[in-house]
């Protein structure tokens, strides 16, 4: 999944890719306190381009020439995405506009620098002009100092860009990113360099290790949906509280150490995994199989083994979140765990549809997702129920898309 620029400019300053001061507008009112001198720019926060020719970019010298074009920007689709967030940036004079990219390249199985020195809003002419550098060894300055010279720049540049090159591998690394793209890099007349733009795609696989990043990713997969707001509320040793919102989950502690994030969306399967980096990538792996979350849930199993009914209380809760909506037609649930947790797991699920079928509530198939779990033990427990147990996560996607059709 793409960054917003916004968020892509926010990795890049803390890796020391000099950015322009800017600031998050979520309303256009935020203009009115504005901590950037004018002149400055504002760009729509869209994941695709073209910005500039669709109007999406706007030049503007004072608060209420800002405040109207932050207006007519917020109203504007971009291929049918609207902004929930501008930036307001600092304006940058360049001289010279480069194009720079990282990116893991799936056919040589390696990174590779991209460089042009036509960078900027003239794709074209910087896709024709791209030179590339394929990182066959460990990385060493030699790479990007061997693709400065192959798009052409001389004296200092070669070592300043070379610097930037250098840090956006480290990025991609670090980060476990799938590619990195300024552009363009603007060069001032006094050879002073400044990401004016950037991409980040995100590995979807790798977020289990990048906390950071889920919350970023989180994010942008809300915006897409219309979330709605919904409590949950109970009494008694089954039940708990659960608050969802636009901007995440909150809750309070009914069971002693109980988290839970609980979010709504429009689609038809619900989603029950442990951690935030498997529920998201859970998340994700759905959307591209063509599914339609209806929600997600991340529930922490793992550190209540010792008592037996706070786990069974947080899932019979988690489940009936999940599954008891007349849209969800299907429930995945994808849990990692040890095989202690996974044994209890299996236990609980039989319990829940057995508690279903005695106050004849109606039943819906669910994917069962188990890793470090035991298949054959869960199988036999569960059969007879409407209870799918697979192993390989892509085929408990693809299994639970095709039931929610």
């Amino acid at each position: 999944m793409d960054l917003l620029e916004y968020q892509a400019k926010a990795l890049f300053s803390e890796m020391g890719i000099p950015v322009l001061p800017s600031q998050r507008i979520d309303y256009p009112k935020d203009l009115k306190r504005l901590k950037i001198p004018y002149p400055v720019v504002l760009k729509s926060q869209v994941h695709t381009g073209e910005r500039s020719s669709l109007g999406g970019i706007k030049f503007v010298e004072n608060t209420i020439d800002a405040v109207a074009a932050a207006q007519t920007i917020f109203n504007l689709p971009i291929k049918d995405e609207y902004p929930e967030v501008l930036l307001a940036e600092a304006k940058y004079n360049a001289d010279q506009e480069l194009y720079l990219a990282v990116v893991l390249d799936p056919i040589v199985r390696r990174p590779v620098l991209l460089g042009s020195a036509q960078g900027g809003i003239d794709t074209e002419t910087a896709m024709k002009n791209m030179q590339q550098v394929v990182v066959n060894q460990e990385f060493s300055p030699f790479y990007a100092r061997r693709l400065m010279v192959k798009i052409g720049l001389q004296g200092k540049l070669i070592e300043s860009v070379s610097h930037i090159v250098e840090k956006m591998y480290q990025l991609l690394v670090e980060k476990d990113l799938d590619l990195i793209e300024i552009n363009p890099l603007g060069i001032s007349p006094r050879g002073e360099l400044m990401a004016l733009d950037g991409k980040v795609s995100v590995n979807d696989y790798a977020l289990g290790r990048h906390p950071d990043l889920v919350s970023l990713v989180g994010k942008n997969i809300s915006n897409n949906y219309e979330i709605k707001q919904e409590q949950v509320k109970g009494i008694d040793n089954n039940s708990l509280l659960v608050t969802s919102n636009v901007n995440g989950v909150s809750s309070e502690k009914i069971i002693p150490d109980y988290r839970l994030k609980f979010t709504e969306l429009q689609g038809n399967i619900g989603i029950l995994c442990n951690g935030e980096g498997l529920t998201m990538a859970t998340v994700d792996l759905v959307m591209q199989a063509q599914g339609k979350p209806a929600n997600f849930l991340n529930i922490k199993l793992g550190d209540y083994l010792e008592v037996k009914d706070s786990l069974r209380s947080q899932m019979f809760a988690a489940l009936d979140l999940v599954s008891q909506k007349e849209n969800v037609k299907v429930v995945l649930i994808n849990v990692i765990g040890i095989v202690q947790t996974s044994d209890e797991l299996i236990t609980i699920i039989y319990e829940y549809f057995d508690k279903l079928k005695s106050i004849d509530r109606e039943t819906i198939p669910f994917v069962l997702r188990l890793l470090g779990g035991r298949i054959g033990r869960a199988r036999e427990r569960l059969s007879g129920l409407p209870v799918e147990v697979l192993e390989n996560l892509e085929d408990a996607v693809n299994q639970a898309v095709y039931l929610s059709k």
